[in-house]
């Protein structure tokens, strides 16, 4: 993993994830696009780290991978995503939990924490590791949206 210094050191957002697991991306690194975020959204992952990844961890007390967190606009474009993701401004991570089922934690999510959006995303059923889980924080907002989304499209809820 590369490491990401920020005013001459290594940055932890929180106790367990750091700016350099949160900014990596094989597709920024192969198109060379530089996925270094600002001051401003580092506070902002800082946020998500604290209340989402960090209690998540604390729950299940096992590791948490982050899949996607911070993405530049052009990295965002880049992957197909739309330009109003909270992941270019540093408020929304995918991620998963070894050996927990993803609706699961979803499920988790939902019901205790304080978030903007939970969604399930690509989860197929009786795969309980497929897919991921997307998490939304903002101090600004906190619409406590679930969702799933699958290849069938976007529903309400969480649909394992």
């Amino acid at each position: 993993m590369r490491v990401v210094r920020y005013g001459g050191r290594d940055v932890k957002l929180s106790p367990h994830f750091t700016l350099a697991e949160a900014t990596k991306s094989q597709t920024a690194e192969r198109l060379e696009i530089d996925n270094s975020p600002s001051d401003e959204v580092i506070e902002r992952m800082r946020l998500v780290a604290e209340h989402i990844l960090e209690p998540v961890r604390e729950n299940y007390r096992r590791a948490v991978t982050v899949n996607s967190f911070y993405r530049c606009l052009d990295l965002n474009r880049q992957i197909g995503s739309k330009d109003t993701s909270q992941h270019v401004t540093g408020e929304a991570v995918d991620f998963e939990v070894a050996g927990v089922p993803n609706p699961v934690v979803a499920e988790w999510v939902r019901d205790n924490l304080v978030y903007d959006q939970c969604i399930l995303e690509f989860h197929t059923p009786g795969k309980p590791d497929s897919g991921w889980v997307h998490v939304s924080y903002s101090q600004a907002i906190a619409r406590k949206q679930c969702l799933t989304i699958n290849a069938q499209g976007t529903q309400q809820g969480l649909v394992a």
